[in-house]
């Protein structure tokens, strides 16, 4: 079960020139923003990464609106975990429930989700916000991230297990995002 005060989304690559080629890319980019928001108000930290920004682009406009003013991390490799920055900042904020959300399943969320569960963290895939280009490598990838000893979730079921209960301000506030 995840709870707010140990988890930690890592949303990989949600970049321009990636989404446009992705399989279902609105859904995935709707559902990326729902979960953005919703972790915004329940005030879990979030990390992202753009891989080779000036060949493939900045995060596209409505994920990085609803990111703030937070900052990316710049990466070459298809793992977030290796990249020195990254990983200062994930040990820093020294949470072990890991949320994993972006593009491409199969490439770098497979391997960043690899990596993460190697080092000890117990990682949850939000199912419904990755995607590859094709089906059949998005189903491989989440194969090989639930086959590594990562679980499989979905943004809404991600966000209500974090909130675990219906009442309140932030309940309110979830009802606005999820609708």
């Amino acid at each position: 079960m995840l709870h707010a005060q140990d988890s930690l989304l890592v949303l990989v690559d949600v970049q321009e020139k990636l989404a446009s080629a992705m399989h279902n890319r609105d859904a995935v980019i709707n559902n990326t923003v729902k979960l953005v928001q919703g972790l915004r108000v329940l005030e879990v930290p979030i990390l992202f990464s753009e891989q080779n920004p000036k060949g493939l682009g900045p995060t596209v406009p409505e994920v990085r609106q609803a990111l703030g003013d937070l900052d990316a991390v710049t990466k070459l490799s298809f793992s977030c975990c290796g990249e020195e920055r990254f990983m200062k900042e994930l040990q820093a904020l020294n949470r072990k429930q890991i949320l994993v959300a972006g593009i491409e399943c199969h490439v770098c969320v497979y391997q960043t989700v690899a990596d993460l569960i190697n080092m000890g963290c117990e990682v949850q895939v939000v199912a419904d916000a990755v995607s590859s280009r094709t089906p059949e490598n998005k189903a491989i990838g989440l194969e090989k991230c639930k086959d590594a000893g990562a679980a499989i979730t979905s943004t809404e079921t991600a966000i209500f297990e974090l909130l675990k209960k219906a009442e309140g301000d932030k309940f309110k506030q979830i009802l606005k995002v999820v609708k």
